[in-house]
Order: structure tokens, then C-alpha cells, then sequence
């Protein structure tokens, strides 16, 4: 296989030598009103949210990562704001990981796949519905509802993160439940997340385009996990807001420090209030947070 988004990544985490991910989450409490009264229409403002906080750090970050749901729950503006915010970010030079976690089966995958990682042919037209490089997918409906994004990925030089450890307090209801071999769920849903994407490992950086979503807020088990996924690239939400520090964040990533991006939103796009700085200076705040943030990750990984 040629080389992937995953490996894509990794290379602009080395040369930024930040493995932070810019995490867009348009929540009514966290977009500052003024932009909306600025623009005075709702799609523009979501925009700017996002295009001000990607003017303010793309060239310290190596992705982003726009939450669809905050956009969905805003109708069509928001939908035409996520997919004007993706386009920006790549022309910025950043990687777009569409956090959509989206999964079905069968035909619905491979319309979801083609929405965020290839083309969809309608009307004589061609065209990418939502542009990212990476999505995440939710794996409950196993092989046959994963395999349409990963035929995807791999044809369009794309990846994937399936989700495994979740960074939620209640992800234990059921990814620690034992089955009957005495693993527990987790546990063989990264042995299958590792089996599926053994074929897609490229020698690059020896990385999979099939990653997994391993929460910071778990650092023990994304340290075991990691020894089950030990070619799997780990997207690791829960710094920041979630309660994680650094030292949590980086417990997944591999012995050479390779191998992960460590997710923040709030943290970032609110952190005019950490550094008492009016709220119209967001962007500049947002650009300080990740100055810091990228400091107590090396930090973390030097002490490991």
C-alpha cells in the first residue's frame, strides 16, 4: 500500500514536533457571540469560529478535528460551515479528521465512506461531500460495516480511527464487560481493530491506516492497549475539559514517542477565560493554550 493520511500525519507531527490535534467544537456555550453579531448569519459565524482559531494555529498544528455533531445540530448552516471549515483547514496545510463516527452496513457504509474519504458520483457531477483525511467510524456492526471505509481509505490514500477505549466515564459499562475467553470487549476489539488493519501497514513509519480512538482519561489501559495495537495509530481525546494532563495523554504512545495525537477543544477554543484576556481575543488566547500544550506533551514523553 502507498503511503496514508496516518503516515501523512505522523511526518507533520515530527516536523511541527507537536502531536496535538485542534479540536472544533462549535458548542453554543464555547462560539463567542460576537461573531455571529459580527456576520449576522449563522453559517458565517460558525466559519469564522473555526477559520479564526485555524488562522491562529495552523502553522503550529498538524490537524484538526471538526466534531459533527455541533455542526449537525446547527441545520444547513452548519453543515455548509463544517464542509467551508474543512476546505480552509487543507488549504492551511493542516490534516481534517472528520469526527462524524459514522457506521452502518453495506451500501449506508459505503455512502458514508464516500461522503468524507472519496467521491460521490450524482448528476453527472463528482465531487467530495465533506473533505477529510481521516474519519472516525464506530465498529459495533463489525467487518462487513467497517470494511467499505477502509476499501475507501486505502483507495484514496485516506485512514480511518475506529473507536475502541472512549474517553467517557461510562465507557466500562460495556468495553470492560469479560467475555467468555476472559478478555474483556475492549480488549478484543483492538486485536480485531490490529487483525483488520495488519494488510494496510505501510513502511513508513510502520503505522496501519486503520487507527483506533483511545481515550487519555484511561492512561493505564491505552498503555495495555497499546501493547495489543503496537502498528495502530491512537487519536486520544479527553485533555483538557476531560480532566486528562499530558502525562495521561501520552501513556498510549509507542516506545519512540511515535504513534499518537492527543485532542483538544475547549481547552483551546476557551482559553481567552485561562489567560483573563477579553473573549474577542479568542484566537490569540487559542494560539498561547497550544504554545503551552505542546510544551507539557514534550515534557511528558521526555519523562517516559
Amino acid at each position: 500500500m502507498k503511503e496514508h493520511s496516518l503516515d501523512r500525519l505522523q511526518t507533520r507531527i515530527n516536523e511541527m514536533k507537536n502531536p496535538t490535534c485542534l479540536g472544533l467544537d462549535p458548542r453554543p456555550d464555547v462560539v463567542p457571540g460576537f461573531l455571529f453579531d459580527e456576520s449576522g448569519d449563522l453559517e458565517e459565524g460558525l466559519y469564522q469560529f473555526g477559520k479564526r482559531l485555524i488562522d491562529a494555529t495552523a502553522d503550529l498544528l498538524p490537524a484538526v478535528k471538526p466534531q459533527f455533531a455541533y455542526y449537525e445540530a446547527c441545520g444547513i448552516p452548519g453543515l455548509l460551515a463544517v464542509q467551508r471549515t474543512m476546505s480552509y483547514a487543507r488549504e492551511k496545510g493542516m490534516l481534517v479528521i472528520a469526527d462524524a463516527k459514522r457506521g452502518d452496513i453495506g451500501s449506508t457504509s459505503e455512502a458514508y465512506a464516500k461522503a468524507f474519504l472519496g467521491e460521490t458520483n450524482m448528476a453527472g457531477e463528482k465531487f467530495s461531500a465533506f473533505p477529510a483525511d481521516v474519519v472516525t467510524v464506530q465498529p459495533y456492526t463489525g467487518s462487513d460495516g467497517v470494511k467499505p471505509f477502509l476499501d475507501t481509505a486505502v483507495a484514496h490514500e485516506k485512514g480511518l480511527f475506529l473507536l475502541c477505549r472512549t474517553s467517557n466515564p461510562s465507557a466500562k459499562d460495556l468495553q470492560d464487560l469479560q467475555l467468555t475467553s476472559g478478555s474483556a470487549v475492549v480488549e478484543e476489539l483492538a486485536m480485531l481493530i490490529r487483525d483488520w488493519g495488519q494488510p494496510y501497514v505501510t513502511p513508513t513509519y510502520d503505522l496501519s491506516a486503520l487507527g483506533a480512538v483511545v481515550g487519555a482519561t484511561y492512561p493505564a489501559e491505552a498503555a495495555h492497549l497499546r501493547k495489543l495495537m503496537p502498528q495502530t495509530f491512537f487519536l486520544v481525546p479527553g485533555y483538557g475539559a476531560q480532566g486528562a494532563g499530558a502525562d495521561d495523554a501520552v501513556a498510549g504512545f509507542r516506545n519512540d514517542n511515535s504513534g499518537c495525537v492527543v485532542n483538544a477543544s475547549r481547552s483551546i477554543a476557551m482559553a481567552y477565560k485561562k489567560f483573563n484576556m477579553p473573549v474577542e481575543d479568542f484566537a490569540e488566547a487559542a494560539r498561547l493554550e497550544v504554545v503551552e500544550m505542546k510544551k507539557k506533551l514534550n515534557a511528558a514523553l521526555a519523562r517516559r
